[in-house]
């Protein structure tokens, strides 16, 4: 599995609903890009400028939201993920 490095985040992207609550099928241009997704690893955190290193704020299962166009899209072993730093999560979904 890939191992993200300092305050990143691996997140496996919730699949979005292909269609529309009167049931039609949306095109994936027309489809809103998702913004939850499950927390798969967890970088070691931060380091402050005076040596400190302050945890993540997440742990590995949370479901998260994220900013709309933040991190870096991978494929690994033919699923998709996307990296991002732990200041792009804006919440924890409860």
């Amino acid at each position: 599995m890939l191992k993200p490095l300092s305050d990143r985040v691996i997140i496996e992207v919730a699949k979005e609903e292909e269609k529309t609550v009167g049931g039609i099928v949306l095109a994936s241009a027309a489809q809103e890009k998702p913004q939850t997704g499950k927390v798969i690893a967890v970088g070691e955190g931060r380091v402050l400028e005076n040596g400190t290193k302050v945890p993540a704020d997440v742990k590995e299962g949370d479901t998260v939201m994220f900013e709309k166009y933040s991190g870096t899209e991978v494929k690994y072993e033919g699923k998709d993920y996307l990296i991002l730093s732990g200041k792009d999560i804006i919440a924890i979904v409860e």
